[in-house]
């Protein structure tokens, strides 16, 4: 079952008796695990209802026994079994007993990482119950989720606003949904969320400044690229966080110069990209500022900051230092 397959089915009130959700996007996991406990437990009878355990530390047979319970003062029952990829082998052959016939009054939910479908167990789990994988999303998906977050706790988004959201904030679902809370409370009783709201109270954090960093490496700028750095560093933030960002930053810019090089138009260049039409032009103009066989040489050295960094081959504020001059002077060897 695909995702957005799970949402409709519990919009519809469709609860199947055994779910078993995994994905490397650790924010969707969570978040639907939270949506079929609301829908199954009323939080009065959750202390009778719901039993948490964790597969690295419990016994097979004590979750057999909590799913086979019936509820109390209760149609229906939750058993979470969270961390449901460290499992052994052994207690996933006693619970496929279990999952063969399960009890139609209990939802019982598998969370983990991952899933071996080749197991015995997850054949017969299907019979009964769903697998949901949660894959981390694109970077043209963010919007879409972006408003679904926001439809959830009552706002509309302006397209511009999420744009912008995702531009400062990157791909961490966990950072976008607790900036989204930030910005749904500042805007009160307002029922649409404008992108003069995200500049307000997003752009104001130290995550602004990572981005401003980006773009002036994208001009090239060499003195403002060094004093962005300074306060970036200085202000503690990671500095394989903010190369991280640096290289989605220029990816961008890379497809970009290929379909400038192409003469495709800037509204084609937007649909190719994702890149939404607020932050176009400058990223079309920071593209134009290299040619296409410099992106080349600007990740050769992208790679080899990395690796420095992440096996202690120099003080990671020279390192950095390094690379944005080299970039901003086009001088890589």
């Amino acid at each position: 079952m695909k995702p957005e397959e799970f949402d409709k089915a519990l919009q519809r009130g469709d609860i199947r008796p055994l779910y078993y959700l995994y994905g490397e996007e650790q924010y969707l996991v969570d978040r639907g695990v939270r949506r079929l406990l609301e829908l199954v437990v009323a939080p009065d009878t959750r202390d009778f209802n719901f039993t948490v355990f964790y597969g690295n530390e419990c016994k097979v047979e004590e979750i057999v026994e909590a799913a086979q319970t019936f509820p109390m003062f209760a149609d229906r029952r939750v058993v979470l079994v969270k961390k449901g990829s460290d499992l052994p082998a052994a207690a996933l052959e006693v619970l496929i007993g279990y999952v063969a016939a399960p009890s139609p009054s209990t939802c019982l939910i598998f969370q983990a990482e991952k899933a071996d479908l080749r197991k015995k167990f997850f054949t017969e789990f299907k019979k009964s119950g769903e697998l949901v994988e949660f894959k981390r999303p694109y970077e043209n998906q963010l919007g879409s989720f972006i408003a679904e977050e926001a439809a959830g706790r009552g706002k509309k988004v302006e397209p511009a606003a999420a744009a912008l959201l995702s531009y400062l904030v990157g791909t961490n679902l966990q950072e976008l949904a607790s900036q989204l809370e930030k910005v749904t409370t500042f805007v009160g009783e307002r029922s649409t969320i404008r992108i003069d709201d995200i500049r307000e109270i997003v752009s104001d954090t130290k995550v602004d400044s990572v981005f401003e960093l980006a773009n002036a490496l994208g001009e090239r700028d060499l003195g403002r690229c060094l004093r962005c750095l300074h306060t970036i560093l200085r202000d503690g933030e990671a500095p394989l966080m903010v190369l991280a960002v640096l290289t989605r930053h220029f990816r961008q810019l890379w497809l970009v110069r290929e379909l400038l090089d192409k003469k495709e138009t800037p509204q084609e260049i937007g649909r190719r990209t994702g890149i939404h039409p607020y932050f176009l032009k400058a990223m079309v103009g920071q593209a134009r500022k290299y040619r296409l066989a410099e992106f080349r040489q600007v990740f050769e050295r992208l790679f080899a900051t990395d690796l420095a960094l992440k096996s202690g081959g120099g003080k990671p504020a020279l390192l950095m230092e390094c690379l944005v001059m080299a970039i901003c002077d086009g001088k890589f060897q």
